[in-house]
């Protein structure tokens, strides 16, 4: 029987005991992650404050919590660009779906989004939190991941699922 250890607002640990072995499970929110292209091909990322890491500052994509009350994963998506970019989708697609059981548990949607126009919604984290948009090319968006100036994270899986769908990665 699985055993809650730790309930935080993101975070929710349990062990579980299998055979003697003791197994923590981490459960963290499903979420959203977008990648805008713009008219010209360009992937739009973001410059975003993140005091609780280390640096306290990074690039990353358009992301964040799921909110099921809030709608579907594609709306949720919606709201996240118009929240953190001021940017709508006309055109929003799903990339990929990552479910993760086990040891790390939950489920990110990634979205590639086209054909945008203005749209925004207050962010809730603050519009200081947002520090800027920088817009990448496929080969500068690959270069900058090799370089390490974008954090390795899901983020960066998903990255790589674009730039293959885009043709970038052969």
């Amino acid at each position: 029987m699985e055993n809650e250890v730790y309930k935080g607002q993101i975070i929710r640990v349990t062990e579980e005991k299998i055979d003697n072995i003791v197994w923590e499970r981490a459960y963290l929110p499903d979420g959203v992650i977008i990648f805008p292209i713009t008219s010209e091909g360009k992937i739009i990322l973001i410059k975003e404050k993140r005091p609780h890491e280390n640096p306290p500052v990074r690039i990353k994509p358009v992301s964040g919590i799921l909110e099921p009350l809030k709608g579907s994963p594609e709306e949720n998506a919606q709201r996240e660009m118009q929240e953190e970019i001021g940017l709508k989708a006309q055109n929003m697609e799903l990339l990929w779906s990552l479910k993760g059981t086990g040891t790390i548990t939950h489920h990110q949607y990634f979205f590639i989004a086209r054909d945008l126009i203005p749209s925004k919604l207050p962010n809730p984290d603050g519009e200081e939190t947002i520090m800027g948009l920088i817009e990448f090319t496929p080969e500068e968006l690959l270069q900058t991941i090799k370089n390490d100036e974008i954090r390795w994270s899901m983020s960066t899986l998903g990255l790589f699922r674009l730039l293959h769908r885009l043709g970038s990665l052969r």
